[in-house]
């Protein structure tokens, strides 16, 4: 099957398994209560068709009220191209927004859609830019800007990303989401790209916060390319860095230089909507460190991070009973919210109804700030173990129990 008929059968399955979904009304809310247990989801375009249609968008946002979660992470920015109309992305790439939303005949902005049918029903919506750095190799910007690339030591720039791997704990992986090449982070062309689309969100949007995740860095073998190599010689007089990707001190030279831009970004944001929270969704600290040059831990600790939801998207209880318990966990969460990010389900990897209750469970008994879905098509989409009606009856009684005191 080629990819581009495997994206439109994904695409038709989200659409089918959205048209199944009963629908239920739920008053207006005026004001968005500040929420005592974060119950959030993340909305994609992956394998996934709520984005596409008016009443798609609206149906999710129903039933997620009706089931009282607070809160949506509805993706803005994925495979090159942005999911609302943007005159940042038009300029670098020739397109406002995804080529998908025209062709489905959604081109209203469905960011706004989200937006207003969220916030009438009482749900925070932190926008989620899902892909970070990372693009397509046939996406325009990839196209357009070569320069703005980056590379391993061997030159070579398309990259198999390891995260998704990791997050369906399968070995069969859709090679359209996971191969692509990555943004050069360091480079001042590619920074300022990422701040004029993140301001341009904040700015046009009421939205409660923006969220970045395990792609807002880099994959720790890449950075070799010419830009980087003759700013690392500039800092270090004249050498080369070192040939092994895992250097203690080049890989702390590159996370500091992450860390400056997420600094950059934080005073962006504040300086436009003040209130405006700066979330973020990545990989246990000590992996997104040595894997993707994260060092979030450094970020909440610096104040760049007002919210995090770290992603422990695992099937073997042990293990991820044994990732809440990490340090850097019980550091942050002394410092902000810290929630936990749960896999629900994907294409090639279907999650029980009682494995998903029994994680809620594990991260209600050690105090942490709430959970967030991955992702809302495998709540009671498709392909999951139990019907979807007992799915919603699942997640209805689970977020009837009350956030144990600390």
């Amino acid at each position: 099957m080629s990819k581009r008929i495997y994206r439109w059968v994904i695409c038709l399955i989200g659409l089918l398994s959205a048209i199944a979904f009963n629908f239920a009304q739920v008053p207006p809310i005026q004001a968005i209560p500040k929420p005592t247990e974060l119950r959030g989801v993340w909305l994609t375009n992956v394998a996934s068709g709520v984005l596409y249609t008016p009443w798609g968008v609206n149906r999710a946002i129903s039933q997620l009220a009706k089931l009282k979660f607070n809160t949506i992470y509805p993706v803005v920015w994925n495979r090159g191209n942005t999911f609302y109309p943007s005159s940042v992305t038009k300029k670098v790439t020739g397109r406002d927004r995804d080529l998908s939303l025209q062709v489905l005949k959604f081109n209203q902005d469905v960011l706004a859609q989200i937006v207003k049918q969220a916030h009438r029903q009482g749900l925070r919506v932190i926008p989620w830019f899902e892909y970070g750095f990372m693009a397509p190799t046939n996406s325009q910007i990839a196209k357009r800007h070569p320069d703005w690339l980056t590379a391993r030591r061997n030159a070579s720039k398309i990259s198999v990303d390891v995260n998704q791997q990791k997050a369906t704990n399968s070995k069969v992986v859709d090679p359209m989401l996971t191969k692509g090449v990555w943004l050069n982070p360091f480079h001042p062309e590619v920074q300022k790209f990422m701040l004029n689309m993140i301001v341009e969100v904040v700015t046009n949007y009421d939205v409660e916060g923006i969220q970045f995740d395990d792609h807002f860095g880099l994959p720790s073998d890449f950075g070799y390319d010419r830009f980087t190599v003759n700013l690392y010689q500039q800092e270090h007089q004249g050498k080369n860095p070192p040939n092994n990707p895992q250097d203690a001190q080049w890989l702390r030279w590159r996370a500091d230089k992450l860390t400056n831009f997420m600094e950059r970004v934080y005073k962006a944001v504040k300086a436009v909507k003040p209130k405006c929270l700066v979330t973020l969704s990545p990989n246990p600290q000590e992996y997104a460190y040595r894997a993707t040059l994260q060092d979030w831990q450094t970020w909440v600790n610096r104040g760049l991070v007002e919210e995090l939801i770290c992603q422990i998207y695992r099937n073997d209880q042990k293990t991820f009973l044994a990732e809440l318990q990490q340090t850097a966990l019980q550091t942050a969460r002394k410092k902000i919210p810290v929630g936990i990010g749960i896999l629900t389900g994907s294409v090639t990897n279907p999650v029980a109804l009682k494995q998903i209750k029994q994680q809620v469970q594990l991260v209600r008994d050690r105090g942490y700030s709430g959970v967030s879905f991955f992702y809302w098509e495998s709540l009671w989409g498709y392909i999951t173990p139990e019907s979807p009606q007992e799915r919603r009856n699942g997640f209805s009684s689970l977020f009837s129990i009350p956030k144990p005191k600390k």
